[in-house]
């Protein structure tokens, strides 16, 4: 079970924080990184079983307390402000095929909106977040 909640959690992380992704690739820890975050977890695995949670339950409340600290998605959230809100450059990234790096770039010079506000699922619909990623995107934008 331990091999495919890593699987798992890969492939979220690849899809909703590519960010991450590259940056445990660019260190070369994405097998310390998935251990880390799984050997975390193996005493509520081993509760679990010996509680008799059926292994599909298991995985799913799993998957859960991995991806905790890693929602809600900024790359989602600047990419859903990009496409809203600066539609042009949007799809000229999408087109061009640089739609994910340019998002991971804007994502780290949004970095600073994220921390002031201290992104998180109950603030994510934060009006006042949102404008300062919308200023953040436009300067990126300008200086391109």
């Amino acid at each position: 079970m331990e091999e495919r909640l890593k699987e798992k959690l890969w492939a979220f992380i690849a899809e909703n924080n590519p960010e991450l992704m590259f940056n445990l690739q660019e260190d070369y820890s994405v097998r310390k990184y998935l251990d880390g975050k799984i050997n975390t977890l193996l005493p509520q695995l081993e509760q679990w079983k010996k509680d008799q949670v059926p292994e599909y339950i298991m995985e799913d409340m799993a998957m859960r307390e991995l991806t905790a600290d890693l929602k809600p998605s900024k790359f989602h959230y600047i990419r859903e402000i990009l496409e809203a809100e600066f539609e042009t450059d949007f799809l000229r990234f999408k087109e061009a095929g640089v739609l994910t790096y340019e998002v991971v770039n804007l994502l780290d010079s949004s970095k600073e909106a994220f921390e002031a506000i201290d992104f998180s699922e109950k603030n994510k619909d934060s009006r006042r977040l949102r404008y300062a990623v919308m200023g953040m995107i436009a300067a990126y934008l300008e200086s391109r």
